[in-house]
C-alpha cells in the first residue's frame, strides 16, 4: 500500500498548532524533500486563517471536522502536537483511517493508552513513530557510538540536569492535560540514559520538590531521579520548570567521560567534551532542522514500508518509568519495573541532517513555554 501522492511525498495534516507546531514543525516541511504539509487542525479560527495563508494550505479543519480530514484522500499521514491527553484519541481515530501516525512524546498519558496506540496501527497496517527526534540527530548519536565503543571505558555513570522557567498559565503546568516536569523534560534524560546504556532500567526511585508558588498548584516545580540499569549501573537526573535554561548530560566510563551540553534542545549548536585520560577534545556539532529530519525520516519508513526504530514500544517503555516515577514519589519508595526488549535503537546510520532555520516565525495565539509570544 503506497500512500504518497504522485510527486512520491507523504502528505502531512499537522494537528494542533502551538508554540513547537507553528516555530518548529511547520517551517521544516520546506526541507524535508519527501514530505509535504496539505492540511491543518486547529479550533483557532485565527491560527487557520494566518497559517495556512502563510505555507499555502488548502485545507483546514477544526477538531470536530478531525474525521473529514483523516477520510478527505488528502493526507497520508498525521503529525500530532497535541497536549498530552489527547495524544492516545487522535493516534487511534488516525489509525482508524488507515492514516501513518507520527505522534509527540510523551507518547501518551498511561501505559494502557500506549497500548491501544500500538493495537490500533497494528491493527490497521500503519506506521506509527513516537518523535524522538534526537534519534536522528548527528551529536547525541555520536554520544551513542562514544559509549557503544568504549571510548571512555565501560559506561557506568549517567548524570543530566534539564531546567527551564515555565509562566504560570502554561499547559505543561496543568495536570488534566498531562503536564508536569518528567512527562514534559525529564523523559528526555530517561530516553537519554536508555539509548547511552543501551539498556532498560530495572528499578526507579524520585523525589519531588516545590516552593509553593501558585504556579506549581497542579504539578511538582522540579524532579530529581534515579534509575537502576543491569549491570549495577546508575543514571540520575534532576528536571524543573522553575530554574534557569540548562539542558546537559554527562556519561562517565571507567577511563574517561563524556559531557553534552545543549545536549536536548531542539535547536542550535551542541557541544561534546570528551575526557580521556585527562585529555579533553571539543567538539561542536552545527544547527540543522531537527524536525525535517524527523519527518523525512518517517516518511521514508513510510515509502520503503519500513518500520521506525523509535515505534510504539519505545514510547511505551518510557511512559511505564515515568507512571513508576510518580508512583515512587507518591509512596517514597522504589519502584520495580519490568523490562520490555527493545529490538532496535539508535545507531549513528540513522544521523539526517538539514540546513537550520533561518527564520524564527512570529508566533499566533501561542507562546513559547518561557512566554515568550
Amino acid at each position: 500500500m503506497t500512500n504518497a501522492n504522485s510527486n512520491n511525498k507523504i502528505r502531512y495534516a499537522v494537528v494542533g498548532l502551538g508554540w513547537f507546531a507553528q516555530e518548529a514543525a511547520l517551517p521544516a516541511f520546506a526541507h524535508s524533500e519527501n514530505s509535504q504539509l496539505v492540511a491543518l487542525v486547529s479550533d483557532d479560527e485565527t491560527k487557520l486563517a494566518e497559517l495556512s495563508q502563510k505555507y499555502g494550505i488548502d485545507h483546514t479543519y477544526s477538531y470536530e471536522e478531525y474525521e473529514d480530514c483523516l477520510a478527505s484522500d488528502e493526507i497520508d499521514a498525521v503529525y500530532i502536537a497535541l497536549p498530552n491527553h489527547l495524544h492516545c484519541e487522535y493516534a487511534v481515530r488516525a489509525a482508524n483511517q488507515a492514516i501513518h501516525v507520527l505522534c509527540e512524546k510523551p507518547m501518551a498519558v498511561t501505559e494502557e493508552e500506549c497500548e491501544e496506540m500500538i493495537k490500533a496501527a497494528n491493527d490497521n497496517g500503519v506506521k506509527l513513530m513516537i518523535a524522538y527526534r534526537l534519534h536522528l540527530d548527528p551529536a547525541n548519536l555520536a554520544a551513542v557510538e562514544i559509549v557503544r565503543s568504549q571510548q571512555i571505558g565501560e559506561a557506568r555513570v549517567f548524570n543530566s540536569v534539564f531546567t527551564q522557567q515555565v509562566e504560570g498559565g502554561n499547559i505543561r503546568l496543568r495536570d488534566i492535560t498531562g503536564g508536569g516536569t518528567i512527562y514534559d523534560i525529564g523523559i528526555y534524560c530517561i530516553n537519554a540514559a536508555r539509548y547511552l546504556f543501551q539498556d532498560e532500567p530495572t528499578q526507579v526511585f524520585a523525589v519531588a520538590a516545590s516552593k509553593g508558588e501558585q504556579r506549581f498548584s497542579e504539578v511538582e516545580e522540579m524532579t530529581s531521579v534515579i534509575l537502576r540499569f543491569p549491570n549495577e549501573r546508575l543514571a540520575s537526573f534532576t528536571c524543573s520548570f522553575g530554574a534557569g535554561k540548562v539542558s546537559n548530560y554527562q556519561i562517565v566510563g571507567t577511563k574517561g567521560d563524556l559531557l553534552v551540553e545543549s545536549a536536548y534542545s531542539w535547536q542550535g549548536e551542541i557541544k561534546h567534551y570528551l575526557t580521556i585520560d585527562g585529555e579533553t577534545q571539543e567538539r561542536t556539532f552545527a544547527d540543522h532542522d531537527q524536525l525535517a529530519a524527523e519527518f523525512t525520516y518517517f516518511s521514508d519508513c513510510i515509502l520503503q514500508d519500513k518500520q521506525p526504530e523509535p515505534n510504539g514500544i519505545e514510547g511505551l517503555i518510557d511512559v511505564r518509568i515515568i507512571e513508576a516515577l510518580y508512583q515512587s514519589i507518591t509512596t517514597g519508595q522504589p519502584i520495580q519495573i519490568p523490562t520490555l526488549e527493545r529490538e532496535a535503537r539508535p545507531t549513528s546510520q540513522q544521523a539526517i541532517e538539514h540546513p537550520p532555520l533561518e527564520d524564527k516565525p512570529d508566533l499566533i495565539n501561542a507562546a513559547s513555554p518561557g512566554g515568550n509570544s
